[in-house]
């Protein structure tokens, strides 16, 4: 078993969400692992979306979902997950956001606060009832710390009666690790 830390246990909450789920949502491709465990853990007739800005970023993506036989099941979209609505019109079951910038790419290039809200809340507004969105905040450098505070901020603005938003952190690591929180839209 993989030692916990926010991106893993972001897996482990979603999994079981995933199981029955017709479309799912990687809102911030990176370097495709997300896109990978989505598409890797539905069922074969599940679509997965997955968006990043960078087409460095989607070529990547490509290459690991090619290698594992699973890009026929992905759409790849090369744009801003703030415009997530133009794309997707069906009910979403569950979604990933693993901001910040690309491992690897250019660190000025990286998600910020304004976009990663407008896409948060699109996100919610397509969500099914017990539906799950796990964001993986990085307030381990400045713009991390900054788009922290605001997605925090508007966590917290959240209706209680329509979401759960909850929290998983490491609380005994040096350098401010990585916070994971959770999102689920209640029942009806």
């Amino acid at each position: 078993m993989q030692t916990a830390n926010a991106v893993v246990m972001a897996q482990r909450f979603i999994k079981p969400k995933l199981l029955t789920a017709s479309l799912v949502v990687d809102a911030t491709a990176g370097n495709g692992k997300d896109t990978l465990f989505l598409a890797d853990s539905t069922p074969n007739t599940t679509v997965v979306w997955a968006f990043d800005i960078q087409a460095q970023a989607l070529t990547k993506t490509n290459e690991l979902l090619t290698k594992h036989k699973l890009a026929d099941k992905v759409h790849l979209v090369l744009d801003s997950h703030a415009h997530m609505h133009q794309y997707i019109k069906q009910p979403v079951d569950a979604a990933m956001f693993n901001l910040g910038y690309l491992p690897g790419g250019d660190h000025e290039v990286s998600t910020s606060s304004e976009t990663t809200i407008q896409a948060v809340s699109q996100t919610l507004q397509l969500l099914r009832p017990e539906g799950l969105i796990t964001i993986v905040a990085y307030p381990g450098y400045e713009h991390g710390r900054v788009e922290l505070q605001d997605i925090l901020h508007y966590f917290t603005s959240l209706s209680q009666k329509e979401f759960t938003v909850a929290c998983w952190s490491i609380v005994n690591q040096k350098n401010s690790p990585p916070i994971l929180y959770l999102i689920e839209k209640n029942e009806e």
